[in-house]
């Protein structure tokens, strides 16, 4: 085999095989190649790649594919190869397989590439993978740890498990009175409050069917300011959230602000002249009804872009007051509406459109956020939407759920860029009076100007010489491959 072969630096991005994660790891594959030239795969389980890959044949653990963007992939197996069904799996059950399986076949994964004259020269692996570290330290492999939540996000972990200055006991005290407004402290972070932490600080009964998330996120920070601690890339940049940084720097914890990781945002323009997107393979399929064109025919600015996301399910009511808030408020719309994300439809989803909506399966959300047409975007506040509505200039009407959404949406707060909507006690539900105020605010001209702000500042942290660009190709320097 050429020696130069053996030699050239390979990054191994090893993710939890679902959409909110698969997409940071491309993008951030995309960026690596780009930015510095090295090789990256991204490794993910063998139920993702049969959907990003259906044309693929049988796949197998090892097996390569490379999706539309040229990315490349191996697939390793979680146990779960047929996928994993939440109506009939068990979350708990899932995580548990996930480790042994998963670190068993990870392991041939890295073999193979060895073999073949490629072998891996540095492991980055994402949320809920703690395991990946072990088996890259057992071959000899370095690890970096890639964030692909807010930096806030790790600081209230951290602090939290940590125990620094009391958060645990502040959080704890403020979970267990149930009050959502209470506030917290989280050292070096602006003022909180309870619904404004990652869902999971806040669980008190062990009867939580996600408590044993929390065990996940305690093995990660538990590996975090060690003097053998992995450096962390950081889906985030400086500009956006210089506290949480700051603080997780101040109790030794090496951060890399590298984002926003976007692949649209490192992509070359089009013919046209337009910002470039890259083709990627999803585990959704996209729909075909023409929902650009439809959008090429609205007015500049007037179009709610609507969209809860890859995992939220909407219940009957939820869809009902989201179409009547529309109706009422007379703006067109696009409406991001999956059939296995309904819960039970009693068939109000299938005129949730009405005359000035356009309702689809899935859809190119990059290239929605980024069409003129679009207003403002109501969104469950996942991160990556989040990011890409700031870095489109795209104001936000937040509607968080779970998991780190809550944070996200404090932060948008925090920066000016949306407004978060409040939901009904009894069942979590935007209404549609409460949806039309913030559809108001939203698109108001303060919340615009403030949104145009940070799109310029997002594009100029990963622009050439910016800060996230520099930090970016500062960490390849250090695993060796420059």
């Amino acid at each position: 085999m050429p020696a130069m072969e053996e030699k050239a630096p390979h990054f191994l991005v090893v993710t939890y095989p679902a959409q909110g994660h698969i997409n940071p790891a491309r993008h951030l594959a995309l960026r690596l190649v780009r930015a510095t030239g090295v090789r990256v795969t991204i490794s993910t389980a063998v139920s993702a790649c049969r959907k990003m890959f259906p044309g693929a044949g049988e796949v197998e653990v090892g097996g390569e594919f490379v999706d539309g963007a040229g990315v490349c992939y191996a697939a390793y197996s979680d146990g779960y190869d047929d996928g994993f069904d939440r109506a009939v799996h068990d979350p708990a059950n899932y995580m548990s397989q996930i480790k042994v399986v998963g670190a068993r076949t990870l392991c041939g994964v890295l073999e193979r590439f060895r073999a073949a004259g490629r072998p891996v020269t540095r492991v980055v692996y994402t949320l809920l993978l703690p395991w990946v570290a072990d088996v890259a330290r057992d071959h000899g492999v370095p690890v970096a740890l890639y964030w692909i939540q807010t930096g806030a996000v790790l600081a209230a972990y951290f602090h939290y498990f940590r125990g620094t200055d009391g958060a645990d006991k502040s959080i704890a005290a403020a979970a267990a009175a149930g009050d959502c407004l209470a506030p917290v402290r989280v050292p070096g972070l602006p003022p909180l409050r309870l619904r404004d932490l990652p869902s999971f600080l806040t669980v008190t009964s062990d009867d939580c069917p996600y408590a044993f998330v929390l065990t996940e996120f305690r093995d990660i920070v538990g590996a975090l300011g060690r003097d053998d601690s992995p450096p962390v890339l950081v889906n985030t940049f400086d500009a956006m959230e210089p506290e949480a940084l700051a603080s997780l720097q101040e109790h030794g914890v090496d951060v890399v602000a590298v984002g926003p990781v976007l692949s649209f945002l490192d992509a070359a323009p089009a013919c046209d002249g337009k910002s470039g997107t890259a083709a990627s393979n999803d585990l959704f399929r996209q729909d075909n009804t023409g929902y650009l064109e439809w959008l090429d025919a609205q007015p500049a600015g007037s179009v709610v872009y609507i969209s809860f996301g890859s995992m939220s399910m909407m219940s009957p009511r939820q869809i009902a007051e989201v179409a009547s808030g529309m109706a009422e408020s007379g703006r067109p719309f696009m409406w991001v509406l999956r059939k296995d994300n309904r819960g039970e439809d009693d068939g109000v989803a299938s005129s949730a459109g009405g005359e000035r909506g356009v309702v689809v399966e899935w859809c190119d959300q990059a290239k929605v956020l980024s069409h003129p047409a679009v207003a403002c975007f109501v969104t469950h506040c996942g991160w990556n939407s989040t990011l890409e509505s700031v870095a489109c200039g795209v104001p936000v009407v937040c509607v968080p759920q779970w998991t780190d959404q809550g944070t996200n949406a404090w932060l948008v707060d925090q920066i000016g860029a949306g407004v978060r909507a409040a939901v009904s006690d009894e069942d979590g539900v935007l209404e549609a009076g409460e949806l039309r105020r913030c559809l108001d605010v939203a698109t108001s001209e303060t919340v615009r100007a403030k949104a145009a702000l940070w799109k310029d500042k997002a594009r100029a942290a990963v622009a050439d010489g910016g800060s996230s660009d520099r930090n970016l190709r500062a960490f390849v320097a250090k695993s060796g491959a420059n």
